[in-house]
């Protein structure tokens, strides 16, 4: 039997716009209780982007205020700005561009335009327009979705860098719900795909690995557990897991018993 190192996969690193990352976990930075706790579940998820509100949480824009960037700097962590809370593709790409000025000319960024308050579910329509418009204005584009396989493929072709299809709503904790339509995404892309929304807890994260998505983001699932510290922990471990699994293969279904040793050969 041959033993593996103990990160056996060590060299499987996840490419972002030409970036590597060694974690596939994203993490949020909103809900916590406060700029220390953010800092610790960030670095106990082992987190290398981490995504941040741009309309809700302080980079800059308010130099009186506590700045999530003193806490999360970006020479240790690739922020990603997000475009929550925004309803229509010009407020989307309005806040890149704010995102750019205050990053000084960062590019990456996660866009998300909402259909309605109720769901949080994606208004597709506006989402594909601000894709289009921010990928000809040069933004390296990472945008959150419905799980429809068509529309994903529809903004790969766009020029998106890596497409995020939700799990469940934003923030239900339902954990995946859609598996044969994230395997229909999955096949047919060329860039990575990320599950977005609905994660819950450790399990929802290692099925999305083990179906073979290439990474999770999460927030919620983490900052809304009675111990985020340990849910960021525990996460890690799930994605690291569900990674791990679907690289080795899981064995085929069967509707009956299948004997762990074979007979043949046994003595007597």
């Amino acid at each position: 039997m041959t033993l593996h190192a103990p990160l056996p996969l060590a060299d499987d690193t996840l490419v972002i716009a030409g970036k590597p990352y060694r974690s596939r976990l994203l993490t949020g930075t909103g809900k916590f209780t406060g700029l220390e706790q953010t800092r610790l579940a960030t670095e106990a998820a082992g987190a290398e982007i981490v995504t941040v509100a741009i309309r809700r949480t302080n980079i800059g824009q308010d130099p009186g205020q506590p700045n999530l960037l003193d806490v999360l700097p970006p020479d240790r962590y690739t922020i990603l700005p997000n475009t929550a809370g925004c309803y229509t593709a010009d407020d989307a790409v309005r806040t890149c561009r704010l995102a750019r000025e205050l990053l000084d000319g960062h590019k990456l960024v996660k866009l998300e335009v909402l259909g309605d308050q109720k769901t949080l579910y994606p208004d597709v329509v506006a989402t594909l327009a601000a894709a289009e418009l921010l990928v000809k204005d040069g933004f390296d584009v990472m945008v959150y979705t419905s799980d429809d396989p068509i529309l994903a493929k529809r903004l790969e072709e766009i020029g998106c860098v890596a497409v995020m299809p939700l799990a469940a709503p934003i923030g239900s904790g339902l954990g995946v719900q859609n598996k044969y339509n994230l395997i229909e995404i999955i096949e047919n892309a060329n860039v990575p795909i990320i599950v977005d929304a609905g994660v819950g807890t450790a399990s929802d994260a290692a099925i999305a690995m083990e179906l073979g998505c290439d990474g999770v983001l999460m927030n919620t699932a983490i900052a809304g557990a009675k111990d985020p510290v340990l849910m960021a922990h525990a996460m890690k471990l799930a994605v690291e897991a569900g990674r791990a699994a679907f690289k080795a293969g899981r064995i085929p279904r069967k509707r009956f018993a299948s004997a762990s040793s074979p007979i043949d050969g046994l003595i007597g």
